[in-house]
């Protein structure tokens, strides 16, 4: 079946999709974004189910997406827009550590990660980088992914957190975010037991003894923001 292209981009003008929770933020975004006469931004989006209505309506040349997303978090909306569009570039920026999660994202299949301390002009130059092709992040995570490429398997994980799925580094931030099970069943539209099931893996992989302890270093991560390669759980009694 012969399917018509989508449109894109007239000229050296790019379209850029931006995809974050916090309405504010997004729009000091655009302002400062448009002010480079060769991007354009076609549309805001506060979450997943948001964004890929609009990827389908506006057809981007570049997402900008953070992780941290209502429902279906950013890694998961990552590999929906690649399953959706093959052309569009993902970028992400976040405040979320990318020694955590930038190497999820490239396997998502994101072009660059970029965290929210870094400056306007950095991001400008990312985005132009994503959508000459080029891929974008940390020299220190390029680095350790160039490394395991090469290296047996096997190696011990770099951080505690490694050892999670995507699952379930995503109930493991909302757990250090506050909310009760519930919620967080609710949010991922997962039943109780099944968010009981995962919150059990959790903990075992992490070594920790109770729900307690996992709030704990749960919230740690979200406080902070990041999490240091040298964090080990709570030392147990």
């Amino acid at each position: 079946m012969t399917t018509k292209p989508k449109p894109r981009s007239v000229g050296a003008v790019k379209k850029i999709l931006l995809v974050d929770d916090h309405p504010m933020f997004r729009q000091g975004l655009q302002q400062y974004l448009q002010e480079d006469t060769s991007l354009t931004v076609c549309g805001q989006a506060c979450d997943a189910a948001e964004a890929l209505q609009l990827l389908e309506t506006l057809h981007p040349d570049l997402v900008v997406v953070d992780i941290g997303l209502p429902g279906r978090d950013g890694l998961d909306l990552i590999k929906d827009i690649r399953a959706r569009d093959t052309r569009c570039g993902v970028l992400v920026f976040s405040m979320y550590d990318e020694n955590i999660y930038a190497e999820r994202a490239l396997r998502a299949g994101a072009q660059g990660y970029l965290m929210k301390h870094e400056s306007p002009l950095k991001l400008i130059q990312a985005i132009r980088s994503v959508l000459k092709g080029e891929f974008v992040t940390g020299e220190g995570v390029m680095q350790r992914v160039l490394r395991r490429t090469v290296e047996s398997q096997g190696q011990q994980a770099p951080t505690p957190l490694s050892s999670l799925s995507n699952r379930e580094l995503e109930i493991f931030r909302l757990i250090g975010s506050g909310l009760a099970r519930g919620d967080v069943a609710q949010q991922l539209h997962l039943s109780v037991k099944t968010f009981e099931a995962h919150r059990a893996r959790i903990r075992q992989k992490l070594g920790l003894k109770n729900a307690a302890e996992l709030f704990i270093f749960a919230s740690r991560f979200v406080h902070d923001g990041n999490y240091p390669q040298n964090a080990t759980p709570p030392a147990k009694p």
